[in-house]
């Protein structure tokens, strides 16, 4: 093979060793969006003259006893014997071939897809976005955060009238109905706890209790 292969992490095996399908096949995809091309399909010709004369064997088996058995094992093994070379060659052939279906960038050093390559800029998207599109989603996010800021402030006057200071069941203990912190359950209309204050010293009256806890009037 040659001393310097590229695609190392981003190609898949498809080959195929058995059978009279057998053959050379390489999946190659985009570093960027992960799209996919395959290199044309190369039969391995020993495999399948392998396969066809093991097949002519059998046939022959009942003639043959353990002679022909030992034709087979001898077919398989020069078979198998010329699998690695002819699988390496053809994959410097489809590496070969994808290139022409890829670029390389010279910052990242990954292969892309034409869609994800900048060619003005000689690098692929990730390195050198596209400057119109770039602008457009900054655009977008300029308005979102505005968005976002009109809001939160619109929430802060909002929330000046609401009293922080009030206790709130968010789950009802009667059946276990989410409250949002309603003073009565939407489930079975149970009160849910609320602060009460004694008349007489304005103490917090615990709820059920018959007596203030701060001076002991009656409720």
């Amino acid at each position: 093979m040659s001393s310097e292969i590229y695609f190392s992490n981003n190609y898949r095996d498809l080959c195929e060793r058995n059978g009279t399908g057998a053959g050379f096949q390489f999946e190659f995809s985009c570093s960027r969006c992960h799209d996919t091309w395959r290199s044309p399909f190369e039969p391995y010709n020993g495999e399948r003259a392998a396969s066809w004369l093991s097949k002519g064997v059998d046939m022959a088996w009942n003639l043959l006893g353990s002679t022909g058995r030992g034709v087979t094992s001898a077919v398989d093994g020069l078979a198998g014997a010329g699998w690695g070379r002819s699988r390496d060659h053809a994959f410097e052939r489809a590496i070969s071939n994808a290139q022409g279906h890829f670029s390389r960038c010279a910052r990242c050093t990954n292969y892309v897809c034409g869609r994800c390559w900048n060619a003005a800029q000689g690098l692929c998207l990730h390195c050198a976005p596209d400057t119109a599109a770039e602008a457009m989603a900054a655009q977008q996010r300029g308005l979102n955060d505005m968005a976002s800021q009109l809001a939160y402030a619109a929430g802060q006057q909002a929330g000046q009238s609401y009293d922080a200071t009030v206790p709130r069941q968010l789950v009802c203990p009667q059946c276990r109905t989410e409250t949002h912190g309603a003073p009565y359950c939407s489930g079975c209309g149970h009160q849910l706890a609320q602060s009460h204050q004694c008349a007489s010293c304005s103490a917090v009256v615990p709820d059920g209790a018959a007596f203030c806890p701060g001076c002991g009037t009656r409720r």
